[in-house]
């Protein structure tokens, strides 16, 4: 198969891929309802059908990106994908909720597996500099899914209930599993794979795992004896997983990734930015619903400029971020803030198009934010390192939406109907994004693969020391030397020598020259030296 040819299949498998996991997410919220009532099932059981699946995939995104660097991206895609298949057909046949729970947590394992390898199996087809376009269709398609899903769910389980809409993954995750079947991925240097290191990974996902359960459960049960601990067992479980990848022969997150400041700037920009916008539709959607009285139909039409923005905007963001560099098109995240505050001035007699005006400026801020800041992530990854990289991000926009939903049901819980302060909290966080944004490279200062700083240029060799291949200084005359031909190349006489060598070379050179010369030659004035010179035979 041609590079093109490999390019464009695997540039379909992962918009497929990362369509089919936006769509479960958004389709669950429709069905949830109807789910509940159906299988007699409490609230705190419904949610665990969100929070369990959540989990599963925080824990494992890092992981899981580094089986993809070992034993192939389109490998470990088709696994997950036919096990994501099975599992949603499972949950479509379950027959309560405890099935439903547990096929879920298993939908997360192998949605954990998918994840991370479509956006290693980009970085592995493409040349660094060449990722933008490719990212910007993934997420013009990710759009696509969340604008689509909600209402595609509302008319099944409007016509035929809950249990047809799991079934909507089972032929698309199986074509994609053909697909990446077909697509092998580039051969790779003999030596080159990972190790898996073990510890690392289970350092890391007791450290998830931990966090994401507390943001989960804390609006619901507040301050607790769980929800103080977690806390402490993410930071104890974060200090020790750090302190082990900087020893680890071969860590779990490679050296270049794990202490780079422009990678932690682009995932903190990427961790605000998805709270900022995953909190404001909570917020948003909770006050549209629940004061103004609409419908889920019609809120959804009314958050529609936000997933239309994201469809349309994406390649422009591409283009912008080829042309002036991820630092400034992220700084368009200005406009994710600005509708933040637009959104937190809404009341009763708020019309159509203010509420549409928030939402489109939400699309256009987040979708530049993404685009950049994932390229960047993406881009200081080497080859071999690509699906980690891929978890990380993924790892990101799973933490960033779960702190502001976590933020804003706390605030909205104590605020009632009043919904500024909430927003305003998630304005900050924005802000406090747009300003780690700062710190992303420039037009001219790309990140190098790897993660490290740009290299600097050679620097400019050291001036010729005497004896050392280069001009040699006026001295004594000396006696002439062998014939033209039989001489040593100049260039191959300029080799690098050492300082220590060089001066040992010159000591030995002024040696020679001395027990070459006569006593006259060596102890006597300018003029006697000459003439004995000429006296010699």
């Amino acid at each position: 198969m041609n590079p093109s040819a490999r390019r464009r299949l695997t540039l379909a498998n992962s918009v497929v891929g990362a369509v089919v996991v936006a769509l479960d997410g958004t389709v669950l919220t429709a069905v949830q309802p109807t789910l509940r009532r159906d299988l007699d099932a409490s609230f705190a059981q419904v949610q665990w059908t969100s929070t369990g699946y959540l989990i599963a995939v925080a824990g494992l995104l890092v992981f899981t990106g580094r089986l993809g660097d070992r034993y192939g991206h389109q490998q470990v895609v088709a696994v997950g994908k036919v096990g994501f298949g099975a599992a949603s057909a499972g949950i479509g046949l379950a027959p309560d909720i405890g099935w439903v729970i547990g096929l879920r947590v298993a939908q997360g394992v192998f949605g954990a597996l998918s994840q991370p390898a479509t956006l290693g199996m980009l970085r592995a087809a493409h040349p660094p500099d060449r990722l933008g376009m490719p990212i910007a269709l993934r997420t013009s398609a990710i759009g696509l899914a969340a604008a689509g899903g909600p209402l595609l769910g509302g008319a099944l389980v409007t016509q035929l209930g809950w249990r047809p809409v799991f079934f909507l993954n089972v032929v698309p995750a199986l074509l994609m599993a053909a697909l990446a079947l077909t697509v092998r991925d580039a051969p790779r240097a003999r030596g080159s794979a990972a190790g898996l290191d073990l510890p690392g990974a289970a350092l890391l996902a007791v450290a998830l795992v931990a966090l994401v359960r507390t943001l989960v459960v804390l609006p619901a049960t507040g301050l607790t004896t769980a929800t103080v601990l977690g806390p402490v067992v993410a930071t104890a479980a974060t200090a020790a997983f750090v302190r082990h990848e900087r020893r680890a022969a071969s860590p779990l997150v490679p050296s270049g990734l794990l202490g780079s400041p422009t990678v932690g700037a682009a995932l903190g920009t990427l961790v605000c930015a998805s709270a900022a916008l995953f909190g404001t539709l909570f917020v948003s959607t909770y006050y549209l619903q629940d004061v103004l009285g609409l419908d889920p139909l019609q809120s959804s039409l009314r958050a529609l400029p936000l997933a239309v923005m994201m469809v349309l905007d994406a390649p422009v963001s591409a283009v912008l971020l080829r042309r002036h560099g991820p630092r400034r098109t992220t700084g368009t995240a200005m406009l994710l803030l600005l509708g933040v505050l637009l959104l937190s001035r809404l009341d009763r007699a708020s019309t159509d198009p203010a509420i549409g005006a928030g939402f489109l400026l939400l699309g256009a801020g987040f979708v530049a934010v993404m685009v950049s800041a994932t390229a960047v992530v993406v881009r200081c990854a080497s080859a071999g390192s690509a699906g980690v990289a891929g978890g990380l991000q993924q790892t990101a926009m799973n933490i960033g939406p779960t702190v502001g939903v976590a933020v804003a049901t706390t605030l909205v819980g104590l605020a009632g109907v009043d919904i500024g302060p909430a927003l305003t909290v998630l304005a900050a966080l924005t802000a406090i994004g747009a300003l780690s944004a700062l710190r992303l490279p420039g037009r001219g200062d790309a990140p190098v693969a790897g993660g490290g700083p740009p290299r600097p240029p050679p620097p400019a060799p050291p001036p010729a020391q005497r004896g050392g291949g280069g001009v040699a200084p006026r001295g004594p005359r000396r006696r002439p030397g062998p014939p033209a031909a039989t001489r040593r190349s100049p260039t191959r006489r300029r080799r690098s020598r050492s300082p220590y060598e060089t001066m040992r070379t010159s000591e030995t050179m002024r040696t020679s020259e001395s027990e070459s010369r006569s006593p006259e030659e060596n102890h006597g004035t300018s003029a006697t030296r000459d003439r004995a010179a000429r006296g010699r035979p």
